[in-house]
């Protein structure tokens, strides 16, 4: 009975291995594709919540971009602020954050002029809910913007998905796949902004800390001339939860940008 059970369950971690294996083969090979391209930039966070009281966090986040695949950087921005979580399926949410762009550069890093400095606040919603092991986040966002050339008010509403894949929830060891399309409004014609889609395979070490690298496409509309451009970028997410009160894995928190 007990070697019977021993080979079922190395015959399970095999079949799971193989198909971690494999995710991360054509993920990787895909990434290295791109990054032969001009088109591919790099896009990296570090997402950090801290537990004060029950029901309340503090957090923050730290982001970088880049031009090229981890070269030529032409962005960054430093945002945090204050979280009230009514319960799992509730937040609330008010931050802030300065965000910085330089000229694009194809020969170094931050070595063009600032083209915009922008200082931002906004108030957040955010709705789960459960499908099984499934689970979907509503996010809905109003943003109060200040920048170089002059303010601007948005709208954003995101749709994330999350889903384990070795274990029935998000918890220490578990792979899991997460995708969102995210679409940004503003209030004044033609009103559509921008829309960000990603996707990607991430892994919980344990409670307080996660990795998720993925793919992210963002397309910007331009008002002015009614076209709009696209980019490409690897994203790689760090996602930090520091919280001594106990709760279910599937608080984890997802990417804040």
């Amino acid at each position: 009975m007990l070697k019977s059970a021993l080979r079922r369950k190395l015959a399970i971690f095999r079949i799971m291995f193989r198909r971690i294996f494999l995710t991360g083969i054509f993920f990787w090979g895909g990434c290295y594709l791109f990054a032969q391209s001009d088109r591919l930039g790099s896009w990296s966070s570090v997402n950090t919540r801290v537990g004060i009281v029950k029901n309340w966090e503090v957090f923050n986040e730290l982001q970088l971009r880049s031009q090229s695949f981890y070269s030529d950087f032409f962005y960054y921005e430093v945002k945090g602020g204050v979280a009230y979580k009514l319960n799992k399926n509730f937040q609330f949410l008010v931050g802030t954050g300065k965000y910085i762009t330089h000229s694009i550069a194809e020969d170094g890093s931050f070595n063009k002029p600032v083209t915009s400095d922008e200082t931002r606040l906004w108030q957040q919603l955010t709705m789960n809910h459960y499908l099984e092991r499934i689970k979907f986040e509503h996010r809905y966002r109003v943003e109060q913007r200040w920048i170089s050339t002059g303010y601007q008010n948005r709208f954003r509403y995101r749709l994330n998905v999350f889903v384990p894949l070795n274990k029935p929830s998000i918890e220490k060891g578990t792979v899991y796949f997460s995708a969102f399309n995210e679409i940004f409004l503003t209030n004044k014609a033609d009103y559509f902004s921008r829309n960000r889609a990603f996707g990607g395979v991430g892994y919980q070490f344990n409670k307080m800390l996660g990795i998720l690298p993925g793919y992210v496409y963002q397309f910007d509309f331009d008002n002015k001339n009614d076209t709009g451009h696209g980019k490409h970028f690897f994203q790689l997410n760090f996602l930090i939860n520091i919280d001594d009160i106990e709760e279910t894995a599937r608080g984890i928190p997802s990417i804040m940008d």
